[in-house]
This record gives structure tokens, C-alpha cells and sequence, in this order.
């Protein structure tokens, strides 16, 4: 998400410790069910005008909703420069919090079906530039998507540089895209026949030169990844503008990346990443909500969707536990779900080695075997209480 400017200070919503800490982070620093997963290919392409452009039949249950659980991102800023070292694993063997009990409290209690799980290109490479996985690392980052696939969850793989390996572009002056490729592909051919995981291919691209040339880098991590051997699973594509819903249409993101072919010529499962908070900036940083999307983001870019048979899966959602984003994040969460033939989901930011008093903080709290939620998740992002997910 964007930064917040002032005179004095750059604040980014993602953490950046440059040590393991020794207790979860409370705020942002300073400086920067056992079914398989659902099948998202698109909703066949309207035939000549799609006006009036109302949301199928179908519409009004989500197929997924789920929570970040961070902590390989950590170290990770807005530049992408990342920090491999500065990385805590949100499981407690790896003395993080109890990542594990948080995503089986998430599924058992609340119904959850998805977890995001962000990392570091530096972490899985020990801070070289290569497509090539250091498996030391590797092994401490699958141990958490192993934890979140023995929940029956689906869980994202999210690759958390903003398009950038230390402040460079991929594909526009920084890496190559056939080092991304590489990456990709050998991350994919770990998971390439487990129906439950979906390919992020990269947290929040923003002031990208060329959106077309992005859109090329894309396809290379697309191809890498089919032709790893993971053919049928989800793949996330994201934007510019920090893969803003409310600007993916107008800054060429969604034309550019429509583009975008699996090796067979096909769209089969290739969904739009888009991200959208609440505050007055759309920066995820502030504890008050002042928009719920809908005008603004929502329905044009679901009209967008439905008019190029594409859809569109919001990663990163979320607002303080306050009184205006539980009314404004429900109203969000509700516009999402009238609009399920083309938005197949959400999740919010964030638990994992966040504590609950962490601005957007959505990490659950446990009193001996019991877990209890932020006012946040209870009110608006829970499926057993929202009753959204199909």
C-alpha cells in the first residue's frame, strides 16, 4: 500500500525490523475445509454491450475469505529491499507466535478458507539476486505453508518485493525477468500437484514505468509456473498503483495485464490481484475507516470484470477495530459478495506475528485452549458471522 507523506517522516504499513525481535511488533515502524480449491475460470464474456451490467444469478456467496499471517515479510520495505535475516517465522518453534493455532482457530471457529502467507524474495534466495531457492530458508517457510495446508485451507504463496529486488525494477532496470521466471518456477515445482495452493506472483507493484512491459514480467512468471507442472491452479496477476481495486481499470493495469495467457492461449484460473483499504489515504494505516469502496472501487471495477469475463480476488483488505470500519468494512465485504461472479474473495490484513493492538491488527487472542478475536474480524470478516462464504 502507498505511503503516508508528512514533512518530517515516511511511514509504510509493512514492518521492517532489522533484527528478530523478541516480542511480536504492536504497530508499524517507521522507515518503510478440506475441499479442494474452487475452480476460478472466468464467467464467459458477455456478448455485444454489457450494460446494464448486473451481477449474475449466482452472485452473493464468496468462494474465498481468509487472514495475512505475516512475519516472512518482515524486514521486507516498500523499495523491496528486504533483509533475509530479519525475517521471523510466525511459528512458535521458530520462537515467532503461535501462527499454527491462529490459522486452525481461523478455520474451526470462524470458517475461514484462505491464508496469505507473504515472504521475502531476499528470505528464499539468503539475500542473493537468483531465481535458485536456498533450501535452509525454503524449509522454514514451508513449514508454515504445510502448517496452513493441514488446516484443509487454501494458502496463498505471496512474494512481498513490490516489484522491485533493493529499490530496482524487475524487468525495467532491476532483474531479469528470466531470474523472476526462475524463482517462480522453482517455487511452483514444489507445490505443483496441490490443489489448494494459489501462486501470488507479487505483493503490490507501484511506479511502474511501463505497465505493458510489467504485463510481460507477469507472463514470464505465468509461464514458469504452468510449465513447473502447476497447471491448474490459481495464479494472482497484480497492478500498478499498489494493485489499487479503485485504479487497476484507469492506470492500464487490468487492458495491460488481460494480456496476460496461460501457455495453452487460456485465462483458465489467471484472477486479477487487487488490494483495497478503508482510511482517508488508502494507505492501511490508520485506525478509522472513511470509505466502504463501493462507488469507487467496487462496482466499477466488478462492471469492468463482468463486461471482459475476468475476476478479481482482494489479498489485502482491512481497517482498525473501530466503530467506522466495522460499518464501512462490512459494507465493503457485502458489496464483494453481491458481486461474487466476478470478486471470488477477500483477506485481510493481518494476524500472524502481529499482536492484536497492531493498528490493523487482526491477530486472535488465546485464554487457554479458548481464542478470541479482534472486534474487527468478529464484526465484519468472519465467515461464521458474515454468512458470505459459499
Amino acid at each position: 500500500m502507498s505511503p503516508v507523506f508528512s514533512s518530517t517522516v515516511v511511514i509504510f504499513r509493512t514492518p521492517a525490523p532489522t533484527s528478530v525481535p523478541t516480542s511480536a511488533p504492536t504497530s508499524v515502524p517507521v522507515s518503510t475445509p478440506s475441499t479442494p480449491a474452487p475452480s476460478s475460470s472466468a464467467p464467459a464474456t458477455p456478448s455485444g454491450s454489457c450494460a446494464p451490467n448486473t451481477p449474475a444469478a449466482t452472485a452473493g456467496k464468496l468462494r474465498f475469505a481468509g487472514v495475512n499471517i505475516a512475519g516472512f515479510d518482515f524486514g521486507c520495505n516498500t523499495d523491496g529491499s528486504c533483509t533475509a535475516s530479519a525475517a521471523w517465522p510466525p511459528l512458535m518453534q521458530y520462537y515467532g507466535m503461535d501462527g499454527a493455532g491462529q490459522m486452525k482457530h481461523f478455520v474451526q471457529d470462524d470458517g475461514f478458507n484462505v491464508f496469505r502467507l507473504p515472504v521475502g524474495w531476499q528470505f528464499l534466495t539468503n539475500d542473493v539476486l537468483t531465481g535458485t531457492i536456498y533450501e535452509q530458508n525454503f524449509q522454514k517457510y514451508d513449514d508454515l505453508v504445510q502448517t496452513c495446508l493441514s488446516t484443509g485451507a487454501s494458502c496463498i504463496i505471496d512474494v512481498h518485493n513490490y516489484a522491485r529486488w533493493n529499490k530496482e525494477i524487475i524487468g525495467q532496470g532491476g532483474p531479469s525477468n528470466e531470474v523472476f521466471a526462475q524463482l517462480w518456477g522453482n517455487i511452483a515445482s514444489k507445490y505443483a500437484n496441490n490443489s489448494k495452493i494459489i501462486f501470488g506472483v507479487m505483493n503490490e507493484p507501484h511506479d511502474i514505468p511501463d505497465i505493458n512491459l510489467w504485463a510481460t514480467t507477469v507472463q514470464a512468471a505465468v509461464t514458469a509456473i504452468r510449465q513447473a507442472g502447476a497447471t491448474t491452479q490459481i495464479i494472482l496477476l497484480p497492478g500498478n498503483n499498489w494493485t489499487s481495486a479503485a485504479t487497476f481499470v484507469s492506470n492500464g493495469s487490468a487492458d495491460a495485464l488481460n494480456k496476460v495467457k496461460n501457455p495453452d492461449g487460456s485465462i483458465t484460473n489467471l484472477v486479477f490481484d487487487v488490494h483495497k483499504y478503508l482510511d482517508y489515504d488508502n494507505s492501511g494505516t490508520n485506525a478509522e475507516c472513511t470509505t466502504n469502496n463501493i462507488d469507487d472501487a467496487w462496482t466499477p471495477l466488478s462492471q469492468w470484470l463482468r463486461c471482459n469475463g475476468r475476476q478479481a480476488f482482494n489479498t489485502e483488505t482491512g481497517g482498525g477495530n473501530t466503530a467506522s470500519c466495522q460499518t464501512m468494512l462490512c459494507q465493503q465485504v457485502q458489496a464483494q459478495a453481491q458481486n461474487s461472479d466476478v470478486i471470488i474473495g477477500y483477506v485481510g490484513w493481518a494476524a500472524g506475528n502481529f499482536y492484536p493492538t497492531y493498528v490493523l491488527g487482526e491477530t486472535p487472542t488465546q485464554s487457554g485452549s479458548t481464542w478470541s478475536d479482534t472486534s474487527l474480524v468478529q464484526a465484519c470478516l468472519s465467515p461464521k458471522t458474515n454468512k458470505l462464504i459459499a
